[in-house]
């Protein structure tokens, strides 16, 4: 599977920013995708994950509260939507996928877009 990331930018600290990423190269539909971030010197961390199959949606500590993470099974695609937008939320976002239910950790995802870059100011 192949997978393309977009919609990082520079936002304001309480606005918003919309991510999605686009799946390519496979019609499987038992299996997650999800979002992690990389800021600055600190490790990749997972914000949210969706069922393909099931639109379940399950989030880490980086991403519950002010983000939603959603699928359009039509157009392939997941996002993430990025409210109430922090100057701690700044990072490279990354799409992932997986079969495995279970995932959490970057390990656990065989499947990486590049990443999009999210600057939110003060």
């Amino acid at each position: 599977v192949q997978l393309q990331a977009s919609g990082g930018g520079v936002a304001q600290a309480g606005g918003s920013l919309r991510l999605s990423c686009v799946r390519f190269g496979d019609t499987l539909s038992s299996y997650f995708m999800g979002w992690f971030r990389q800021a600055p010197g600190k490790e990749r961390e997972f914000v949210a994950m969706i069922s393909w199959s099931d639109d379940s949606p399950y989030y880490g500590d980086a991403g519950r509260g002010r983000f939603t993470i959603a699928r359009d099974v039509a157009r392939n695609t997941v996002y993430l939507q990025m409210n109430s937008l922090k100057p701690e939320d700044t990072a490279v976002y990354y799409c992932a996928a997986t079969n495995a239910p279970g995932a959490r950790q970057k390990a656990d995802f065989p499947s990486w877009g590049q990443g999009t870059l999210v600057t939110v100011s003060s």
